[in-house]
């Protein structure tokens, strides 16, 4: 299946709700006041949120009344341009080799599967990929995580439940450095945002990252799930205060209606979405691109 379909299809329930209520909002005919307060409901129910609702419909507004639109098709062509721009005013990442990639999020989110399905994806994209389990705090992490090592035949730098997770990452740079390794995802504890000594944890595990391998290109990811909506922009809030977050990955987009979160997320903290789980399998994790997205939201 082609990334545009999986795309097309993770986004169905969004898709469904979103165009069924905006074509019969536009079949009622004039751009009043009353349109305008009813688009910002429905963009909100897709969990748009509701100050970035306010203000896209603010814009379309302005935007409907320069232009004279008057159509249906006309609204949904203008509302497409303002949501564009608002993602091609977020940075966009291009991932570059030799890369370290730290993976973050609460409990519950997807990490260890997304880590695996990350492993797959560049694998089949012909680079050599080490994972580092991290994750030393939750049981079972390591072997979960040794598990996807096992499906997508990749590497794993683990030590035993308890370890410090600094050291593990460690063994992992040293490794990665040795076998000149193209990717290393180091996986980490899901932390709730109340637990600061997990973030600072975190912060640890940043600095030696930053100290051990300094040649290597660094990223650092939050995992998010879809279906928990407007939840997961306090997520991003809580992990920024410790990390440096520079994009996001979506999970479980094919189970929600809550599909607008991106908008919002864009919108509000300008950083990327960078892949989108679209599915189970293993290879349902996706690049993300942002014209595609909002082509396939109305």
């Amino acid at each position: 299946m082609g990334l545009f379909k999986k795309i097309g299809q993770a986004l169905k329930k969004t898709k469904d709700a979103l165009t069924r209520k905006l074509d019969e909002l536009l079949s009622h005919g004039e751009l009043n006041d009353e349109f305008f307060d009813d688009l910002t409901d429905i963009l909100i129910s897709a969990d748009v949120g509701v100050r970035s609702s306010m203000e896209i419909v603010e814009e379309l507004r302005d935007e409907c009344h320069k232009r004279k639109v008057r159509k249906g098709d006309e609204v949904k062509k203008v509302l497409k341009e303002i949501l564009k721009q608002y993602f091609n005013d977020a940075p966009k990442i291009e991932i570059e080799y030799p890369a370290i990639i730290t993976i973050v999020g609460v409990n519950g989110v997807g990490k260890t599967t997304t880590i695996g399905k990350l492993a797959s994806y560049f694998k089949s994209n012909k680079k050599d990929v080490t994972l580092v389990a991290g994750d030393t705090f939750r049981a079972a992490a390591s072997s979960q995580l040794t598990e996807w090592a096992e499906r997508t035949k990749t590497r794993i730098i683990k030590h035993a439940e308890g370890a410090d997770a600094a050291a593990v990452v460690f063994d992992g740079i040293s490794s990665a450095k040795a076998k000149k390794t193209d990717v290393l995802i180091v996986d980490t504890a899901g932390r709730l945002h109340t637990k600061t000594n997990l973030m600072e944890e975190l912060k640890k595990i940043d600095k030696i990252v930053n100290r051990e391998y300094a040649d290597a290109h660094k990223y650092t990811f939050i995992v998010l799930d879809a279906t928990t909506g407007q939840n997961a922009l306090s997520q991003i809030k809580a992990f920024d205060e410790f990390v440096d977050i520079d994009g996001i990955i979506l999970t479980k987009l094919d189970g929600t209606a809550k599909g607008g979160v991106i908008i919002a997320i864009e919108k509000e903290y300008k950083l990327p979405v960078v892949f989108v789980g679209t599915g189970e399998k293993v290879d349902d994790l996706q690049p993300f691109d942002a014209e595609e997205f909002v082509e396939e939201l109305f």
